[in-house]
């Protein structure tokens, strides 16, 4: 039997960019599956750590995503997008708050067979904390170059979304998220493989 469509959200978004908070604690149930299936993800993907759980990781997500006034969100799809980026910024606090406390801060070093696992979407090991704060770096250099692409890695990487899904979320069509999206693996690998040394004998 083929699984139901997900209920509609439109009204629900329509009401929240006009401002209408209540709005929200009736929008998460509809949306608490996805939500779920994209942390679950993200933490299988960085499988390192598992102090921060994906219900801890849900419940975070929701707190920030909350707390956005009268936010802009245009469908499922763009709202899913938005809540990926919530849990890349979340990992990747809590990443950096980790890699503080065992190492005083210092500049983190990315081994470069966990940058090539990584941009093929395999799960890190044990130096995922490593792994995040470098991309995280490296975005942010991205992004000033082209912050389409880094939205494009958002939702492709983080949110583990299909290029139709990327597409709808960001209002662009499926070759240009495909283009992007080869362009800035691309970019993210050569910006990190710079900063992963050449102790993997690479």
């Amino acid at each position: 039997m083929p699984d139901s469509p997900p209920p509609s959200i439109g009204p629900l978004l329509q009401e929240l960019r006009a401002g209408n908070q209540s709005a929200f604690d009736d929008l998460l149930p509809l949306v608490y599956d996805e939500l779920h299936g994209l942390a679950e993800r993200q933490r299988r993907h960085w499988q390192g750590d598992e102090t921060l759980d994906t219900t801890a990781l849900v419940h975070e997500a929701y707190l920030k995503l909350a707390g956005q006034p009268a936010p802009e969100w245009s469908s499922r799809a763009h709202f899913l997008a938005v809540a990926a980026t919530a849990m890349r910024q979340i990992l990747i606090d809590y990443a950096k708050r980790k890699r503080a406390a065992k190492r005083g801060g210092q500049q983190p070093h990315v081994p470069l067979h966990e940058v090539e696992a990584a941009l093929r979407g395999e799960p890190s090991s044990d130096a995922s904390d490593v792994l995040l704060v470098a991309l995280d770096d490296s975005l942010r250099r991205l992004g000033q170059v082209n912050g389409r692409q880094v939205r494009i890695i958002e939702c492709r990487f983080f949110g583990a979304m299909s290029i139709e899904e990327t597409a709808e979320a960001l209002n662009l069509s499926p070759a240009s998220v495909k283009r992007g999206w080869a362009m800035a693996q691309a970019w993210l690998y050569r910006d990190l493989q710079q900063g992963a040394g050449d102790t993997d004998g690479i």
